[in-house]
């Protein structure tokens, strides 16, 4: 009597059960179907926009960003620190030949932390420190997606200001040093300027391979404590312009070998002095 009460129970409740496994089949297809179709979307985005060429204090504007949709070969990076450079205030002063379209966003330079990737990105993930190969626009936003191949992957120790500050001024320094001659351990190079963030890279990259660097700067107040900052950074000699009116400035050098290159970024009478120890 139990076995008989027990197969129609199972008779009864089997419709139930083929009704509800139906359903869970078809809702499962159909979240499925929605996956599929699915997109990965950036946050929204807070950005320094500028609209035409001008004053940056008059042109620019921040204003909300929709999310942006995340496809296959793109990486989204939150942006964690930019920095304002001079190049980024005359980009916007549209002082270079090569202007991005506007409008456009502001910043050349940065470094972020990726928020998510796309299907198809290999060798970055959610967390990694990022930073934008240049030449890339459009760094003073919150949020950044573009392709995979923008991004280079740095070491999660490094300090923010020196991570964001890395692709303009250093990369210009080291182009200096490489490009207009083959410099050896042990030559010299002179600069003015010295003071600069590109003069104070190249100072620091010359000792590293063993170049010695004669450095120029202006005479001003303060000069003394300038000059010792300069040899803290690795320069061998800091001389002021006015230390340089003198016939014979390679007399100055001591046993530094006569200069094989030099670099100008001041003019005028600057120049000179950097022209008569190559001369």
């Amino acid at each position: 009597m139990a076995s008989l009460v027990r197969s129609a129970t199972l008779r009864a409740l089997k419709p139930l059960c083929n009704v509800t496994l139906n359903d869970a089949v078809l809702r499962r297809s159909q979240t499925l179907s929605v996956r599929a179709f699915s997109t990965t979307l950036s946050p929204p985005s807070k950005a320094v926009v500028y609209e035409q060429h001008g004053p940056p204090d008059r042109v620019t504007r921040v204003i909300e960003l929709p999310p942006v949709e995340v496809k296959e070969n793109d990486v989204c990076v939150k942006m964690l620190a930019a920095p304002i450079n001079p190049s980024d205030i005359n980009r916007i002063e549209g002082v270079y030949p090569v202007r991005p379209q506007v409008p456009a966003v502001g910043g050349y330079e940065g470094v972020g932390e990726v928020q998510s990737v796309g299907s198809a990105v290999k060798g970055l993930s959610p967390g990694d420190l990022v930073i934008p190969s240049p030449p890339s626009f459009g760094t003073w936003q919150t949020y950044i997606v573009k392709d995979q191949s923008v991004w280079h992957k740095i070491n999660k120790d490094s300090p923010l200001e020196y991570a964001a500050t890395v692709t303009v001024n250093p990369l210009t320094a080291l182009r200096m040093l490489e490009d207009f001659t083959t410099l050896k351990k042990g030559d010299a190079i002179v600069q003015n300027g010295a003071t600069s963030i590109v003069g104070q890279c190249i100072i620091q990259l010359a000792q590293h391979r063993g170049i010695h660097n004669i450095n120029i700067i202006r005479d001003r107040a303060g000069s003394d404590e300038v000059k010792e900052k300069l040899k803290n950074l690795g320069a061998d000699e800091v001389f002021t312009e006015s230390q340089l009116e003198v016939k014979n400035v390679k007399g100055l050098l001591g046993g530094i070998p006569e200069p094989s290159l030099g670099f100008n970024c001041v003019g005028g009478n600057a120049a000179s002095l950097v022209l008569k120890f190559l001369g």
